[in-house]
């Protein structure tokens, strides 16, 4: 059970791997891309870019395997290959449990790192369409998690400041961001790991 502090208006969920069971599914994307080219995609160089927009972890990934591939190319290949497994995405309950029990009482939002075509479907998929007051994607935003704009943005098109607002996230990124933002935030993933002993 995850317990929330004690004064809070808002809530901001990042999406991938947070509030939807969404990893796995990015991760076998990846790797179906970069296989096609004849390598791997490091799975913790995966985990330690969690919540960065696709094309800039494809860009700098190639940087730093030395490869001469486009990463542009292979990032939006990416996500498209990503949409082909979407149908199969389920909602992370123990955090899906809280945004169900706070629907229609306080300002929610999702704060994403992932690109709105993508966030939009995957919120479809997993039932929570309509459930949230502030939708910033990756492409609402000139500067990316661990800049604290995502999390800003998600609070002023909620009409909340940035102090009132909880941010759930699963990457350290993202952690930094709300930090950044000063906001209140809880690393789901120590949860999570308990969920799986």
């Amino acid at each position: 059970m995850i317990k929330l502090p004690e004064k809070y208006k808002a809530l901001i969920f990042d999406l991938d791997g947070t509030l939807a069971d969404t990893m796995p599914l990015h991760y076998k994307a990846c790797q179906i891309v970069c296989n096609e080219k004849g390598f791997d995609f490091p799975e913790d160089y995966f985990y330690q870019e969690a919540g960065k927009p696709t094309i800039e972890v494809f860009q700098n990934l190639m940087i730093k395997l030395g490869k001469d591939f486009d990463g542009k190319i292979l990032g939006k290949a990416k996500e498209k290959q990503f949409l082909d497994l979407i149908s199969e995405v389920t909602p992370l309950k123990i955090v899906a449990d809280i945004a169900q029990s706070h629907k229609g009482k306080i300002p929610m939002a999702i704060g994403s790192g992932g690109q709105r075509d993508s966030v939009e479907l995957t919120l479809d998929v997993i039932g929570y369409t309509g459930f949230f007051d502030s939708i910033v994607s990756c492409d609402d935003v000139s500067n990316h998690k661990p800049s604290p704009e995502t999390f800003l943005k998600c609070a002023e098109e909620m009409g909340v400041q940035a102090k009132d607002c909880v941010v759930f996230e699963d990457g350290d990124p993202g952690v930094e961001a709300a930090k950044a933002a000063g906001m209140m935030v809880i690393d789901v993933r120590p949860y999570f790991s308990l969920l799986t002993i």
